[in-house]
């Protein structure tokens, strides 16, 4: 690889991970092509970053970005996303699926994470399933009033 290429992949792995909240560092040795376009095509569905990178680029990307404190070597995959849980929920689903995917370390809101922490991160309900769990608390008020409500009309109309 040219020096200009390096130049301009360490450039844009800066800017991505030091936009992001969540890296993932993953070995993907001994899976296809086949089973690594799943991985991206889950990733891509949840607006997540995967990208084989040579260690080298990748950690002058990392310290770029203020993120250091793993020890980066064999071969890595990482996956990044603005949203930790989705980085580590798309990487945990698809270590269980895959034997030869295997989840070492990462950067979780820029701090260094370890495999049982990333794990745990995926194990937690995503934005969405949140937002309902919110929603169905803020209404619980209201439906508790709407149903005390309905009830006592219908002891006043048994009474009359």
């Amino acid at each position: 690889m040219l020096k200009s290429k390096k130049a301009e992949v360490i450039n844009e792995l800066t800017t991505s991970f030091a936009n992001t909240t969540a890296v993932v560092i993953c070995d993907y040795k001994g899976l296809t092509v086949s089973e690594l376009e799943v991985l991206r095509k889950a990733a891509r569905a949840k607006d997540t970053s995967v990208q084989v990178v040579k260690n080298t680029l990748a950690t002058i990307a990392l310290n770029n970005a203020e993120m250091s404190g793993v020890d980066i070597k064999d071969t890595n995959i990482f996956i990044w996303s603005d949203d930790v849980i989705n980085a580590a929920k798309i990487a945990a689903d698809f270590a269980k699926s895959n034997d030869k995917f295997v989840i070492k370390a990462g950067y979780l809101d820029k701090e260094p994470a370890d495999v049982t922490k990333i794990e745990a991160f995926a194990k937690l309900p995503g934005r969405e399933e949140l937002l309902g769990m919110l929603a169905a608390t803020w209404m619980a008020p209201i439906t508790n009033m709407a149903v005390g409500i309905d009830a006592l009309r219908k002891k006043k109309e048994e009474e009359a």
